[in-house]
């Protein structure tokens, strides 16, 4: 625990203390003191007594500090639960069916997949495999991709390619999604080499790459990922929820399953 919040915590443990004392000591006066004003505050000599035993509570117990930063957690995650919540509802239709996206799997499947990813990320790279074996094994499931380029400039580079490419040869961008996400580092001219082997004409993918849509989309992307508090890759939306890392197939079967439930696509 850093020694801000642990000196946080202490004081707000003896402002309860010293509450606690002022009441104590209330309670000790006889009937006529309810007539006296109360005092502003605290002898300088009693108000460091309190402290120094409250110190030393808090030294005796340290695990009331565990507690208290354990139960400020809670409440924080629950505030932020609250709001994915609420964002996942009033961004629906760009959290699931935005038009600069790509997709995989069942384009008719009945549970919808959101993956933020970036061509760059590691851990986005060991989850691939996951993602193409959980589309495998569960033909209901449609994938939404969200490029999400956060690891630099190689990044979004390679991001513009993969944004040109899909709207000039949308039926082969799983393909070259497949295929980048297959390279040791991705960059513009990995993504290029890519493309052109899949048919795509040079001059008119790097007409494409300068569509200010582009742009448009990333900005789109990066503003629904900071209402729903997503900072890194990979990270999922599935059903009402908000899944974080490369966590493995079996927890996104699961998340999947949860999602089903409900009853509908997007829950």
């Amino acid at each position: 625990m850093s020694k801000t919040l642990a000196l946080g915590l202490a004081g707000v443990a003896v402002s309860a203390a010293m509450l606690g004392f002022g009441f104590y000591a209330g309670k000790q006066q006889p009937a006529i003191a309810a007539a006296t004003p109360p005092a502003v505050a605290a002898p300088i000599e009693g108000r460091a007594q309190i402290e120094q035993v409250v110190r030393d509570y808090l030294l005796a117990n340290p695990e009331l500090m565990v507690e208290v930063q354990a139960a400020l957690e809670s409440r924080q995650e629950e505030k932020q639960r609250v709001a994915q919540q609420s964002t996942i509802a009033s961004d629906k239709d760009l959290i699931f069916n935005g038009k600069y996206d790509g997709w995989g799997g069942n384009p008719q499947g009945n549970v919808t997949l959101v993956e933020f990813f970036d061509y760059n990320c590691g851990f986005c790279k060991r989850a691939f495999p996951d993602m193409q074996a959980l589309v495998k094994d569960d033909p209901q499931v449609r994938v939404v991709y969200k490029e999400f380029p956060i690891l630099g400039p190689d990044s979004q580079k390679a991001h513009v390619v993969s944004m040109a490419f899909r709207a000039l040869m949308p039926q082969k961008w799983t393909e070259f999604h497949h295929a980048l996400m297959g390279m040791s580092r991705a960059t513009e001219e990995s993504a290029l080499r890519i493309a052109l082997s899949l048919g795509a004409d040079e001059a008119a993918l790097r007409k494409e790459m300068e569509n200010p849509q582009i742009g448009a989309a990333f900005e789109e992307t990066y503003n629904l990922a900071t209402k729903l508090a997503i900072t890194g890759t990979p990270s999922y939306v599935v059903g009402k929820e908000v899944v974080f890392g490369a966590l493995g197939k079996a927890v996104l079967e699961e998340k999947v399953a949860l999602a089903r439930g409900c009853g509908e696509e997007t829950c």
